[in-house]
């Protein structure tokens, strides 16, 4: 078993005090740095437990909660307020989510543990498409970017994800529930054609027999093989393209 150090933390931010979670391999690093990005309905402990199950394979994990402009907390499951899930996440924007992963990567390239000239990013629901932005607003850093379940990676604004896909560098992948109303097969064609037009390196993978947030144990979709394979593959991904020391 691979013993962590974890910890939890304030990274300052231009916006505010952003609380961060930090774990990785209690052994002498550096880690390639994973950049986990919450779902919507918060940071909780099955967040962090994710982040342990990805630092346990070698990496440096820093999991940053993405509502801290307005609340330093938030987690629909204890809340059960979908109103305020739904306000906070249409408060944040693109440009919010590769700011914050900027000031993380910033701390990263502090710590002896970690290694932030090579990274990955993965994203569920609500952050799918902040990763992919992430992966082309940080392509000298981010060599593997990850969307689960993704929402809006191709809709009709400047910023979509699917017009950023030239300045990714790194590979992706992007997993589909069969059944999502947040993300619609139409949506999904018009991201893959634009990942055929531009050459990005990576695959988009339907999972039959699935719902929006099938990953997550503690969601009402949770399709425990499918989520198992989504964790085969990101961890692929990440063991592919970020070399470890």
């Amino acid at each position: 078993m691979t013993h962590l150090h974890e910890e939890q933390l304030d990274i300052t931010t231009p916006d505010g005090d952003m609380p961060t979670f930090v774990v990785h391999p209690a052994d002498a690093g550096p880690y390639p740095v994973v950049l986990f990005q919450m779902d919507a309905p918060g940071m909780r402990s099955e967040i962090h437990d994710m982040c342990r199950r990805v630092a346990a394979e070698g990496y440096y994990v820093i999991s940053p909660m993405l509502y801290y402009r307005w609340v330093r907390s938030y987690n629909l499951f204890e809340t059960g307020d979908r109103d305020r899930m739904f306000e906070l996440m249409n408060g944040l924007s693109n440009a919010m989510a590769s700011a914050d992963a900027a000031a993380c990567f910033d701390h990263a390239d502090n710590d002896d543990a970690a290694d932030a000239t090579q990274c990955g990013t993965v994203g569920y629901c609500m952050s799918g498409p902040f990763a992919i932005v992430v992966a082309a607003d940080h392509a000298e850093r981010v060599q593997a970017a990850a969307s689960i379940h993704g929402v809006r990676l191709a809709v009709d604004a400047d910023d979509s994800p699917h017009h950023r896909l030239g300045d990714v560098t790194g590979e992706i992948y992007v997993a589909c529930a069969e059944t999502d109303e947040y993300a619609p097969p139409e949506m999904i064609e018009k991201f893959t054609a634009a990942m055929t037009a531009t050459g990005t390196a990576g695959q988009v993978e339907w999972y039959p027999g699935t719902e929006h947030g099938f990953a997550f144990a503690e969601r009402p979709h949770y399709v425990p093989d499918a989520s198992e394979q989504h964790w085969s593959r990101i961890l692929d991904l990440f063991n592919r393209r970020l070399v470890q020391q």
